[in-house]
């Protein structure tokens, strides 16, 4: 069976990098990990390197030059993959947020006839642990605006552990997915849906991170905020699929 690639960004996850890769290693079923890293100061590409240097075959690294933001490091990630031949691509933090364990689960999914796997917080069963409640009611807000405005029939817009088969990828046109920060799932998941592809949200437990620093700005909120409008209106298949 094809190897599923799982893409981690990371901006100074030097305290979790390591673990996180060795967890998603010791998963059941053939899980390659691409950490792609935005010229963090901490060192945390030297970690990977490291790692690399034990699984060469399993584990790879894409160091970018400054803080680019999580969008684009996810597009570049996707890019790399389909140049090679993975079959299932997953979004995963790099902080533990998302459960390593949980990733048999997603691709089960989309192996099943689903094109795209969402780890959900708000479906039955999913849920938070440890999140403040300033975080929970913007989190929630974030998920009812989007749904009102889209239209878009996904509890958990903004989620950001994700599994999407290959031709997910390869249909959407990753041009237009402009966005930077969190608004970056939202787009994802609205291109997938309007180009006519199966959503199947999954439920899981959130925790918030227990090492390092959460990434989340005013920047990031005021993006999506605006951006939700502009993908109301925008069209992402590709012109020319060939």
């Amino acid at each position: 069976m094809p190897s599923s690639l799982v893409i981690i960004p990371t901006y100074n996850e030097r305290e979790n990098i390591e673990a996180i890769i060795q967890a998603v290693l010791s998963q059941p079923g053939d899980f390659h990990v691409l950490v792609v890293d935005d010229g963090s100061p901490d060192g945390t590409a030297q970690l990977v390197q490291g790692i690399q240097k034990e699984f060469p075959q399993q584990v790879h690294l894409l160091s970018r030059k400054g803080k680019l933001g999580l969008g684009t490091a996810y597009i570049a990630g996707f890019r790399w993959g389909l140049q090679r031949s993975y079959e299932c691509f997953f979004e995963m933090d790099a902080d533990f947020s998302h459960d390593p364990n949980d990733l048999p689960r997603l691709l089960k999914v989309c192996q099943e006839g689903a094109d795209v796997a969402i780890g959900s917080r708000y479906v039955r069963q999913g849920g938070l642990k440890d999140w403040p409640f300033d975080r929970i009611l913007l989190s929630r807000g974030a998920s009812l605006y989007t749904r009102l405005i889209l239209w878009m029939p996904v509890s958990d817009p903004t989620a950001g552990f994700i599994c999407y088969r290959r031709q997910v990828l390869e249909t959407i046109d990753l041009d237009k997915i402009c966005f930077v920060g969190y608004a970056f799932q939202i787009a994802m998941k609205y291109a997938a849906y309007s180009l006519g592809f199966r959503l199947k949200e999954v439920p899981i437990i959130f925790k918030d991170r227990q090492r390092g620093q959460s990434k989340m700005s005013l920047r990031i909120v005021r993006e999506a905020i605006v951006g939700v409008w502009q993908m109301r209106w925008r069209q992402y298949g590709r012109k020319n699929k060939d």
